[in-house]
């Protein structure tokens, strides 16, 4: 496989050939040295060729002695913040990944929230659009997030929500030993007047909440534990950590004050869906924060 450095339009590629035949999104995992997210963006952005042609299906199938141009475009070096950070863009959605302590979008005066931060991206590269929020995270959980750039594209991912995401995961580190390796957790959620979510075993008007755990490992006072949800409940995974006997640490609303870490030990870290434009598999993952493992 040979490789060098040209310029076509202005915008820098590198140049590839193949040797053996392969779908094109397998083939540019294989032989470019950038990470999963990374080709998947410049692919969907338009940014690679075939033969001098622009390719975007993921199925593509090459040929031995093809030629791959593949953009090198630095565009996300324009997005900085130490809020959130831009883990995928095209000209429909972006996934981000935010941190602890940023609200999802505004509310109030002069607090950092994705949504702002995102407008001024787009503003300052010039694009002709918002963004749309279509799902939340607390204000003190971190990890991925999408958001649209269009209405229709919102629209899309809001009505068809739960068959377009086909798998979401936490980690979380949870106060005590948690008994059981995995486990299911099922009931019906509901918020007081006072906003405080409370589970309940037999309908209460609420809507059902369907996690499952696993226990990835123990140390003398904690749990290291995964949350993969079926639902997506405000609080779920809060309120049925608490449910087990073991809240998450940091849980000022549901826990008991065990804080090592000084913030919500929260991360929504695995996010994938069927993208709503082009129906292609997109997969994100994110690592643990850091002292998560230490505790």
């Amino acid at each position: 496989m040979s490789k060098q450095k040209t310029k076509q339009r202005k915008e820098e590629y590198a140049d590839y050939r193949v040797q053996t035949a392969a779908p094109l999104l397998e083939w540019l995992l294989a032989n470019v040295k950038q990470s999963k997210s990374k080709i998947k963006a410049t692919l969907q952005n338009r940014g690679v060729k075939v033969n001098q042609r622009l390719v975007t299906q993921y199925d593509f199938q090459l040929r031995s002695g093809d030629k791959v141009s593949v953009s090198t475009s630095k565009r996300n070096d324009k997005f900085q913040s130490s809020f959130v950070k831009l883990v995928y863009e095209d000209k429909f959605l972006v996934v981000v990944e935010k941190m602890p302590g940023v609200l999802s979008m505004p509310h109030g005066r002069h607090t950092p929230n994705v949504k702002t931060i995102l407008d001024n991206y787009f503003l300052k590269t010039r694009q002709k659009c918002t963004a749309h929020v279509v799902h939340r995270l607390d204000r003190d959980t971190s990890g991925l997030m999408v958001y649209a750039k269009d209405m229709q594209t919102e629209q899309i991912l809001e009505r068809n929500w739960q068959s377009i995401v086909y798998e979401r995961r936490y980690i979380s580190v949870l106060s005590g030993l948690v008994s059981d390796d995995e486990g299911t957790i099922a009931n019906w959620l509901k918020d007081t007047k006072s906003l405080h979510t409370y589970s309940s075993p037999f309908d209460n008007g609420g809507k059902y909440a369907v996690s499952h755990f696993r226990v990835l490992k123990r140390s003398d006072r904690h749990s290291l534990v995964e949350f993969q949800l079926e639902t997506g409940r405000k609080n779920q995974i809060r309120v049925h950590a608490a449910d087990m006997g073991h809240p998450v640490c940091g849980d000022i609303k549901y826990g008991t004050g065990d804080d090592p870490l000084h913030r919500l030990c929260l991360h929504a870290y695995v996010l994938c869906f069927y993208h709503p434009i082009t129906h292609q598999p997109m997969e994100f993952d994110t690592p643990y924060p850091k002292g998560f493992q230490l505790v």
